[in-house]
């Protein structure tokens, strides 16, 4: 079980990340100029999202969506904004690589639950919440037993386990499984969304027995 951050997984993310990077600039800078040429300026997509304890930061991706408008000026769904290359770029999890400096910042790490909405935050179970009780990864046990496909009550109970299991070992284990899940593109993302539905809260079981769904306040 995690207490706080043990400095071994941050000087593996360290080591992995620099590395990585090394490697894989020449990718980083065509993906970044096929961007600029489809959809144009901003390359990168930026957007607050809950960390640590559920301290905020900015994370960073590849941007996958074009900013197509309905006729009174509102943004179209994220289904109907993806292009073809932000599809592509999500097949293989090519957009969450910007996330890499998100490490280096000590903001997330290689594996951790994926950070998600701020607005999530008040709608989780005291359980659910403890996610928050390791920093927030590129990839995680959830992404490696279903991602997308699983229901948000799983992917949740998954993260729980991570942070209560978590070892080196597991860290690797996952990394290497990970590869394996972007080659054979599973769990993307839910039929009529592009990632996944919103979460609004769980379905918990009253002391009636009857099942009612938990809401923000």
């Amino acid at each position: 079980m995690f207490s706080g951050i043990p400095p071994s997984k941050r000087i593996f993310d360290l080591l992995a990340t620099v590395l990585g990077l090394l490697v894989i600039s020449p990718v980083l800078l065509v993906i970044a100029l096929l961007i600029w040429i489809v959809h144009g300026m901003p390359i990168l997509f930026r957007q607050k999202r809950p960390g640590y304890m559920g301290q905020p930061f900015f994370v960073y991706k590849f941007r996958t969506m074009n900013d197509r408008c309905t006729p009174d000026g509102s943004l179209l769904p994220d289904a109907e904004r993806i292009t073809s290359l932000g599809r592509f770029l999500r097949t293989l999890s090519l957009d969450e690589l910007p996330e890499l400096f998100n490490v280096l910042r000590g903001e997330m790490s290689l594996v951790g639950p994926r950070p998600l909405l701020m607005q999530y935050l008040e709608r989780y179970s005291p359980e659910q919440a403890r996610r928050h009780d390791v920093l927030p990864g590129i990839t995680g046990w959830a992404q490696i037993n279903g991602r997308n496909a699983l229901t948000w009550e799983d992917k949740f109970r998954l993260d729980v386990w991570y942070v209560d299991h978590w070892s080196f070992w597991l860290d690797i284990k996952i990394l290497l499984l990970t590869l394996w899940k972007v080659l054979k593109a599973e769990g993307i993302s839910q039929l009529g969304h592009a990632t996944a539905e919103e979460f609004i809260g769980s379905k918990i079981v009253s002391h009636e027995g009857t099942k009612v769904t938990k809401t923000p306040l």
